[in-house]
């Protein structure tokens, strides 16, 4: 299975088990995310490590692009940048230059394209080049549902706070302005993020230095005039100063820019609906970015145009608006790789035609997959929306550079939806097979793996390695990328359908600064495929040839040109190198030849078990040893499939065909000779006898040719592919390979049957015979069913001749590939041959338990122990490093979704379940939500879409994710997680309506259980029979038991029900450079947490010495207290009815503390008060009552005794003065607050009495403050998080803000909770108080951040 750690993204990632974008770009680009570990092809920088000299002595020749060494001339230099002579687009253009893609709509289904890019402005023939930009995944989506009218000023309230002017001349017959707000970095790459907040981050330093030299400036000051600070009043002054440029140099060093809030204003314009951007936080020129500058936009596809945020991130932004103006989308490119992609499909540069892509005359629709929110991963969602939109622009070819590795090939939801497209509505459908070679069965899903799509491997040729790469040496050959995914898929199909140019220098997205980069991948084949697709249909289109999928498909396979004379070449780079100019004239000779795909079925004869995906295959795959050592039989179905609008008596009831059939093998694969083919199919047998072949690699084919027609060429294929396996029969079990030569480009696969027993391998790489550093691919593949291929990888670079050593884990009696590869351009210029040896020396220790379950109770587990190769050491070792804690959802919502985007072309309505799930956390802790159902499954997965959000109280989002979930740190606090499922089918989502969600948090250092091993089942509970070590006899089992951890050693916040899981492994590494407990062969161990331990006080009766009336009276006046605290006070009915009842409560029980601290709790809680004034006075008088009622020297005694915990009347007393004294403190800090208010209201309401009468009236209220302050303060820490804001109020009305921010700023640091709303407003005001502007707007766009006003969309 794949591991999370493997997600790796664009621009340079291999696809190797990653979940991304298919291409590697150069070393000029960082990439955007590699998440956890980056793919191991990559160096520390998180860039691929890449020879690339930078000059090159080559002239380019005929055919697939062969060189010699003569010099580039500029036109052919140019021309190697984008290149299209390797598939023969220029010969097909320079022969029909009406034909460049014309009349022909690719959709690009990628990170989103810039439409601003170079080349991507306008066709050939003068239309618009980019004629839709859509955000498929959701990720640009601002709720716009809150509607505002426009004052008599003509200003609105924009959902940001700020205040906006309307441009007056903006048409709105209904006066309703829709609102809405994103933080912009939301918007932007990781890249282009970086680069903004350097600059910001450059302009707020300058204005901090100044607010810093300022502050020191007017302590130098007060320094000068007072020598010599004596007095309090001074002290703290000067101390206040101090704070001040103490506070401003640590916010210097605090400051984390979370980017400027841009808001969004949608009206309709009584024709459209339009849309306009404020950007002013964006921009330096406080001039700039304002509303009513912005040129209003509507949805793309209406008027073509576009908008720029600010000439600081010269990012390209387009406006669509969905749902009747209550959602907008403002769609930005998650990386360059989307207009890189079509770049190279139908860039066009009238001032440069060597630099256009393949197929300058098409227009393109981009639809974006890659979400932002997941550093531009796909999701479901994402790709549900842009078939849905292919379909709906009538698009012509999609392609589509994006996939992973998959559990089931040809297989899922989106596969499906797929073949509707293709089948339904003639799409033709191109997609990258991935960059995860060159083992072989590295294809990844969906190009490489599913029967609809032409899946396109990356080809290099002389050329480009001399003006693209620019090597001071070409290979005189062209080649298959050594990293290009290499096929077979698991159920035996070809995998790569053809190659195409996998490099290009390309057009990328103006905030890169640059107009084009190089990137190279199977990303960039895949474009340069479609680019030539685009050429014929759009030839086809002119011709007035019918377009169908089947026949360009066919045209393209029956005339690429072989890379290799060797047939098993093809699992690397299919049927060959794709030629547009002789697929066209292949399809100029069929076009009355009906549309038909032969699709083929396999199953092996004999075999009953019920049909399943991964029975019914679509070529014969012999890769396990038991099926290479015998003769085998297979019955082939093929069955002609026509597009769901033939005509049932004009086209499937004529059809007809004597087919001859051949085996490029008849010694090995036997066949019959002919085949009579009708609609509704036939079968054959076939025979394939592999036990006379050598051991290694056997490719085969079995073809079906028209009798009638064998121009035609092959209408069908079965490919037949044997991987032999060498025994490894010497004990112990040892395998070497020695002497083999490498030159660039050079891939030597050996298949291994790995011997039952072995769990893991120890192998050594020496190389020598060479001077200049070579490069490496070292990988090794097993396939298990319903399981990913289990791949290792590694990349090794030799600076001279040496050895490394390497590890890893393989499962027993399944074959095992060895590819070692040297990279197409290291060593190229040297001429030196590289010498390898490789030596495997499998281990292994077979146990009877694979994964280890401890069922919570105090038993041990036993298991058996065996070697069965070689004498092996047993150390076992055992730690449970993780929690994961089981969670129901409180609530679940059904609803359907918008038919602006959610409506398949099937006309079914997508709908939408939202699960709502609680959990609260104790400790600050990292958690990683899982959905065992869903995860780690996008093409292999009958649902659709998902997608979580964790928020806070504040509905801050902390974390994000859909398939592959991430780790995120979460401060101590109360969560919400929901979770978003999207399908057509109700009866799946209502299914899953109570489905199970688990927290996973990884354990600190002193939370890790370790395990103890023992040799007897009552070790655990005696202590005896210590279990360390043993030393394994080959076919002697040896048993030993693993003990459940200690109870009172469990992690805290283990509740019942969750789960503690870690490894457990068994043996030792041996070779030099192992570290210890790295043994690759480990296994899952798990631990079921049990009920918790019963309180033993639980139930047991207290003395009371109070008689029963007593206890009675008691019971009574606590019950009409509960009464009182019950009642609403939201109207005035309401709160004369809770007066009447408090003062009648009062009358009863005058000096009872916890009825007066109730009434109290009571006034706090009214909302909405009209007379501020009058109400804060009411809490004072409240406060007064409670603080009167209680004996505070009696309070203080005794708080100032130590009671004996073994007394239980002492304790109970304790408690009881505890609550006390709480209650005293709490009335002293709510009329502390009151007293504050009341003076800033009586501040603002003061204005226009004489001044002498303000004075008087603040100077008692002053005074009234200061002696509660002083009373307040012998019984708390006024400084605490709990009480500081009286501090805060006493600094700031004494004039010191410095301190008061200083107070402030502890206190927020110091609290444990969520942010609170009113400590960060009343920071605001202090700073802008004081006149530091610059913090002022940092601390309201963090506001935005720290508490949104609603959560974001899905």
């Amino acid at each position: 299975m794949q591991s999370p750690l493997f997600k790796s993204l664009p621009l340079s990632t291999p696809q190797s088990y990653s979940h991304s974008l298919l291409s590697r770009s150069s070393p000029i680009i960082v990439p955007k995310r590699l998440t956890g570990k980056s793919d191991s092809r990559f160096n520390k920088s998180g860039r691929i490590t890449r020879a690339m000299p930078c000059t090159s002595l080559v002239k380019p020749s005929d055919g697939n692009g062969a060189v010699r060494s003569f010099k580039l001339k500029e036109s052919t230099f140019l021309a190697a940048q984008m290149p299209k002579k390797e598939i023969a687009a220029d010969r097909f253009i320079e022969a029909h230059p009406e034909y460049d893609g014309r009349g022909v709509v690719i959709a690009v289904f990628d990170s989103g394209v810039d439409p601003a890019a170079a080349g991507l402005r306008v066709t050939s023939d003068g239309k618009p080049k980019v004629i839709d930009v859509i955000d498929c995944t959701g990720s640009g989506d601002v709720d716009t549902s809150t509607v505002v009218k426009a004052d008599n000023d003509g200003c609105i309230l924009g959902a940001s706070g700020a205040s906006l002017v309307i441009n007056s001349s903006w048409k709105n017959p209904s006066g309703e302005w829709h609102v809405g707000c994103k933080l912009v970095y939301e918007l932007f790459t990781d890249t282009l993020t970086s680069r903004v907040k350097k600059e910001r981050k450059k302009r707020w330093d300058e204005k901090n230095q100044e607010a810093i030299a300022e502050a020191v400036k007017q302590l130098d000051e007060f320094d000068k005039k007072h020598t010599k600070v004596e007095g309090v009043h001074l002290k703290r002054v000067r101390e206040d100063l101090q704070n001040r440029v103490d506070l401003l140099r640590k916010q210097a060093d605090s400051y984390d820019d979370k980017g400027p809030v841009i808001d969004a204003v949608v009206w309709h314009d009584g024709e459209l609906w339009r849309a306009a951007l404020d950007t002013q936080s964006l921009e330096n020129d406080p001039g700039c970015g304002k509303l009513a500058d912005f040129v209003p936009l509507t949805n793309y596809r209406l008027e073509q145009k576009h908008g720029v945020f600010s000439k600081l991130d010269a990012c390209t932004c387009v406006l669509n608006v969905y749902n009747g103006g209550n959602i907008l989308s403002i769609v930005t490119d998650s990386s360059p790789h989307a207009t890189h992609v079509a770049g190279i499909a139908a860039a066009f540069h009238p001032e440069e035609p060597l630099l256009n892509g393949v197929a300058p005359g098409a227009q393109i629709v981009s639809c974006k997959i890659g979400d932002s929110r997941l550093g531009s991963m796909e999701t479901g969602t994402g790709l549900t929306r842009a078939l849905i939109a292919a379909v709906e622009h009538k698009c012509d070819v999609i392609n589509m550079s994006y996939g992973e590795p998959t559990l089931l090939p040809d297989y899922g939801r989106f596969v499906d939806l797929v073949n509707e497209v293709v089948n339904k509505h003639r799409l033709i459908f191109v997609s990258s097979a991935g960059n995860s070679g060159p083992a072989l069965t590295t294809v990844g899903a969906p190009g490489g793996t599913s029967s609809s799509i032409i899946g396109v491997g990356a080809y290099v040729s002389p050329a480009m390695a001399a003006g693209t790469h620019l090597l001071v040496e070409p290979p005189t050959e062209g080649l298959e990328y050594t990293w290009s995914s290499r096929g077979p898929t698991v159920d035996g199909d070809l995998g790569v359908c053809i190659s195409a140019p996998g490099g290009a220098v390309a057009p990328v997205p103006t905030w890169t600064l640059q107009r084009r980069m190089l990137m190279n991948g199977t990303s960039m084949a895949s474009p340069c495929a479609c680019g030539g697709v685009a050429l014929l249909v759009s030839a086809m289109k002119a011709e007035g040839i019918p377009v169908s999928p089947y026949s360009v498909r066919k045209a393209l396979e029956n005339t690429s040109v072989p890379v290799s004379a060797l047939l098993e070449e093809k699992l690397s780079a299919g049927q060959g190198l794709m030629q547009v100019d002789k697929a066209y004239e292949y399809i100029q000779k069929v076009q009355n030849v009906p549309c038909v795909w032969y699709q083929v079925k396999i199953k092996q004869a004999g075999k009953t078990s019920k049909p399943t995906p991964s029975l019914a295959s679509r070529g014969i795959y012999l890769r396990d040893p038991n099926y290479c050592h015998q003769s085998t039989e297979w019955t082939v179905e093929v069955e002609p499939k026509f597009h769901e609008d033939a005509n049932n008596l004009d086209q499937l009831v004529p059809f007809e065909e004597c087919i001859q059939l051949f085996s490029t093998g008849d010694a090995v694969v036997k066949a019959p000779e002919y085949l009579l083919l009708t609609h509704n199919g036939r079968s054959f047998s076939i025979v394939v006898d592999p036990t006379n072949l050598n051991d290694g690699l056997h490719y085969y084919e079995v073809y079906g040719i028209d009798s009638k027609s064998p121009w035609r060429g092959p209408l069908f294929r079965i490919p037949v592919t044997i991987t032999k396996p060498t025994a490894v029969k010497i004990r112990p079990p040892l395998i070497s390979f020695q002497g083999i030569s490498f030159v660039p480009g050079q891939i030597e696969r050996r298949f291994i049957e790995v011997p039952f027993g072995a769990t893991w391998v120890e192998a050594t790489m020496r190389t020598y015979g060479f001077d200049t550093a070579r490069r490496f691919f070292i990988d090794t593949v097993q396939l298990s069913p319903l399981q990913r291929p289990i791949k290792w990888e590694s990349v090794a670079t030799f600076s001279s001749p040496s050895s490394k050593s390497f590890a890893f884990r393989v499962e027993g009696g399944r074959t095992m590939e060895l590819a070692v590869a040297q990279f197409w351009s290291s060593g190229i210029g040297s001429h030196e041959i590289t010498i390898v040896d490789f030596e495997i020396a499998f281990r292994g220790i077979n146990i009877s338990k694979e994964e280890v379950i401890l069922d919570g109770s105090e038993a041990p587990v036993r298991i058996d122990a065996e070697a069965l190769l070689a004498a092996e050491r047993l150390v076992p070792s055992a730690v449970l490093d993780k929690i994961r804690v089981p969670y129901r959802p409180i609530d679940a919502k059904l609803h359907a979704l918008s038919a602006d985007r959610d409506k398949l072309p099937s006309g079914k309505q997508i709908l939408a379940l939202t699960l709502t799930y609680k959990l609260k956390l104790e400790d600050g802790a990292e958690l990683k939500p899982q959905i065992p159902l869903l995860n780690n499954r996008i093409y292999d997965n009958k649902f659709e879409s998902q997608f979580y959000m964790i928020s806070d109280v504040n509905k801050r989002v902390h974390a994000m994710g859909d398939v592959y979930p991430d780790s995120a740190k979460l401060p101590k606090g109360e969560y919400t997680i929901q979770l978003y499922l999207r399908h057509d089918n109700v009866q799946y989502l209502e299914k899953m309506k109570q489905l199970v969600l688990f927290t996973e948090r990884k354990l600190e250092e002193k939370e890790i259980v370790r395990l103890n091993f023992y040799s007897q089942p009552d070790g655990p509970l005696t202590g005896d029979g210590s279990f360390k070590s043993s030393d394994l006899v080959p076919g002697v089992k040896e048993a030993f038991y693993v003990g459940p951890p200690v109870k009172d050693k469990l992690p805290k916040n283990s509740p019942e029900g969750s789960v503690l899981f870690g490894r457990i492994s068994y043996g030792k590494l041996v070779y030099k450079d192992s570290e210890e407990g790295k043994n690759p062969a480990s296994y899952q161990i798990s631990y079921l947490v049990p009920p918790i331990k019963l309180d033993e006080n639980k139930g047991k009766s207290s003395t009371d010495p109070k008689t029963v009336s007593e206890r009675l009276e008691e019971q009574v006046r606590d019950a009409k207290i509960k009464v009182l605290a019950s009642l609403n006070q939201d109207s005035d009915e309401e709160r004369a009815e809770w007066k009447k009842l408090s003062l009648l409560l009062k009358s009863e029980y005058p000096k009872y503390t916890t009825l007066l601290a109730k009434i109290l709790e009571g006034l706090l809680s009214r909302n909405n008060v009209e007379d501020k004034i009058h109400h804060y006075t009411e809490i004072i008088s409240a406060a007064d009552e409670v603080v009167t009622s209680i004996d505070r020297d009696e309070l203080a005694k005794y708080c100032a005794l130590k009671s004996d915990p073994e007394d239980e009347a002492a304790e109970k007393m304790k408690k009881k003065m505890e609550t006390t004294r709480d209650q005293l403190t709490e009335a002293l800090y709510q009329k502390g607050l009151a007293l504050a208010e009341i003076e800033a209201l009586k501040g603002d309401n003061n204005v226009d009495k004489a001044d002498s009468q303000a004075a008087s009236e603040s100077d008692v209220t002053s005074d009234m403050f200061e002696e509660n302050f002083k009373e307040l303060k012998k019984w708390v820490d006024v400084k605490s998080s709990k009480y500081g804001v009286l501090s805060v109020y006493r600094e700031r009305h004494h004039g010191r803000l410095g301190t008061a921010l200083k107070v402030l700023i502890d206190m927020i640091q110091d609290d444990a909770d969520p942010p609170k709303k009113k400590l960060y407003e009343l920071k605001l005001s202090l700073l802008d108080q004081i006149g530091w502007s610059h913090l002022v707007v940092y601390e309201k766009q963090w506001m935005q951040v720290r508490f949104p006003s609603s959560l974001p969309l899905f």
